[in-house]
């Protein structure tokens, strides 16, 4: 949604925090595999990008502006949910990354509160077509 933003550095390091956070609960479902493949057209990657393991330290470096931060969490908890259900493995990768990008467990809260709001309007939005 607002992956625009990210620059190519960016965007690479976000496909592999995606991948990170979808097999952590050890399965990689068809609609996270789905959702992977529209955030990489989304936002540019070739779909010959293979994701790769991405150490949490240090990706504050490479996530430089709140604007970034966000857009990735945004992103990466509406990914957690692809699958219908938000795993405590997702969640626990999700927080650790919010320590790293120094985002409040209150923000990470209100987030997500958000995204669950989006994804609502979003299946309400696929039932008038």
């Amino acid at each position: 949604m607002f992956l625009f933003e990210l620059n190519n550095n960016q965007k690479e390091a976000f496909i592999c925090l995606a991948h990170d956070v979808v097999v952590s609960d050890g399965e990689l479902s068809p609609g996270e595999q789905l959702m992977m493949d529209e955030l990489k057209r989304e936002i540019g990657l070739p779909s010959g990008f293979e994701p790769h393991y991405m150490p949490i330290d240090g990706i504050g470096e490479i996530f430089n502006t709140r604007s970034a931060r966000v857009a990735t969490i945004i992103a990466l908890i509406r990914l957690g949910y692809a699958d219908g259900a938000f795993e405590i493995e997702e969640q626990f990768l999700l927080k650790e990354i919010c320590k790293t990008f120094e985002v409040m467990e209150s923000d990470f809260t209100i987030i997500e509160n958000w995204v669950r709001r989006l994804i609502a309007l979003e299946k309400e939005a696929r039932a008038f077509m």
